[in-house]
């Protein structure tokens, strides 16, 4: 779901609302809550819910108590209550659905240790909290300048300022545990605010930063995954996948969380399916599993003698294979099961577009003396009429007399070819003079 400015231009391009995370809707932002509530009204007994959500940078979301009763709607900047000093925000959710996701995420309502809200921001807070927000990419540089200047096995991945720019609080990353006391003093001294470090995991980091996932689409923790769930290879086993880590890794390094979304599927598929090492004893000789598709119930196998070719079995003629060999039975072989599978297609047409053939695609190549005798025969002979016929006297195509011996040429004819210019281009129809006498 995307904000009313964010459609598209006359020329097709998309426009965007360029309000880089902080659109005012709650239409572009990560991990939104459509509240369907919001055009029904409450019985005149029922008071308000007394508590909202309000999002911070990177999807952080927290809740607050209205005690005021101020009238918030979606997209209201307010000032709420901090540690120390006040942060500044934005209004995602409010009403009865708030309850439902305190509910969700575990947060009593009527915990009085919640944090309420001031008032809504005025315009010199607001200019406070984006001055602070632009300083953040340049302070994020110059933290982990420091951090590698003092040789820590640590990765900074993002910075968030508070509201009224009195603190600033950084997320990383380490594999192990990190004594930054130093680094702290550092920052304070060369950033002269007060400093936060937090650790997050690598799923968490990626949910803060977004990307681009190998579908093509937004990854799943960014836009709307809220919980992460223990990954195993196993999925990846039961769905038939084979176990690359470079395709089953997600841009945070672990295996994806899209792997559990069918996993259950294929559990319960599983549930009277043949495993994938089942033996089938015959007479010929034992025959191994090779390949198993779940949802077509097909299994084939192989003999180890014969491992070139591959016989397809269905998932009951499996099962009552396996029930005779269970009862010390043999069959004959695996063939006769999988000549019952065989489905002859017929062909319809073969070879209309010229598939086989490897020269297709290559231009016909044509002679060249057919295109001399085509301008030859299109020119009229000099003194005679434009369109002469092929049986007239001087014509090439002429035949010949019975004697064999051509008719003498008229002297009209000889005269008019002489001032013609030679084949080669030498004389060009002209006498030549007297030549020098050659040196020896």
């Amino acid at each position: 779901m995307a904000c009313g400015n964010c459609g598209t231009s006359s020329d097709g391009t998309p426009r965007g609302c360029q309000n880089n995370g902080t659109c005012g809707t709650d239409g572009c932002n990560k991990l939104t809550v459509f509240d369907w509530l919001a055009n029904m009204s409450l019985p005149a007994e029922e008071a308000a819910f007394d508590c909202v959500e309000v999002r911070f940078k990177n999807a952080r979301k927290e809740f607050y108590r209205n005690e005021d009763r101020l009238p918030l709607a979606v997209g209201d900047v307010v000032a709420t209550q901090a540690k120390a000093g006040h942060d500044i925000g934005i209004v995602t959710l409010t009403g009865p659905l708030v309850r439902i996701q305190m509910d969700k995420k575990k947060v009593d309502y009527k915990d009085s240790g919640l944090f309420k809200i001031y008032r809504k921001a005025n315009q010199k807070d607001i200019e406070i909290w984006q001055n602070a927000r632009n300083r953040e990419e340049e302070i994020k540089k110059g933290a982990r300048e420091l951090a590698i200047a003092l040789k820590l096995e640590m990765k900074l991945s993002d910075v968030e300022f508070q509201g009224d720019a009195s603190k600033a609080t950084f997320y990383y990353t380490s594999e192990e545990r990190v004594d930054f006391r130093q680094l702290i003093k550092d920052m304070a001294k060369a950033f002269n605010i007060r400093i936060e470090m937090r650790q997050i995991g690598l799923r968490q980091e990626a949910q803060r930063l977004g990307g681009i996932g190998s579908c093509g689409r937004e990854l799943c923790c960014s836009t709307w995954l809220t919980d992460f769930r223990s990954v195993g290879t196993a999925a990846a086993r039961y769905q038939q996948l084979s176990l690359n880590p470079q395709k089953l890794a997600g841009q945070c390094g672990k295996l994806k969380c899209c792997l559990n979304y069918e996993l259950d599927v294929y559990v319960d598929a599983l549930k009277d399916f043949p495993a994938a090492d089942t033996k089938l004893r015959t007479e010929k000789g034992i025959a191994y599993c090779q390949k198993v598709d779940i949802f077509k119930e097909k299994l084939w196998f192989t003999y180890r003698d014969d491992p070139a070719n591959w016989h397809m079995l269905t998932k009951e003629q499996v099962l009552e294979i396996l029930e005779k060999n269970k009862n010390q039975e043999t069959i004959a072989s695996v063939e006769e099961y999988a000549a019952d599978n065989v489905v002859k297609v017929e062909k319809v047409f073969e070879n209309v577009v010229g598939q086989d053939s490897l020269t297709r695609f290559d231009a016909p190549k044509r002679g060249k003396s057919n295109n001399k005798r085509r301008n030859k025969s299109g020119n009229a002979p000099q003194g005679g009429a434009p369109n002469a016929p092929k049986s007239a006297p001087g014509n090439r195509n002429n035949p010949k007399p019975e004697g064999g011996a051509r008719p003498p040429r008229p002297e009209g004819e000889r005269t008019a070819q002489a001032g013609k210019p030679n084949q080669k281009g030498r004389n060009n129809g002209r006498k030549r003079g007297p030549q020098p006498p050659k040196q020896a």
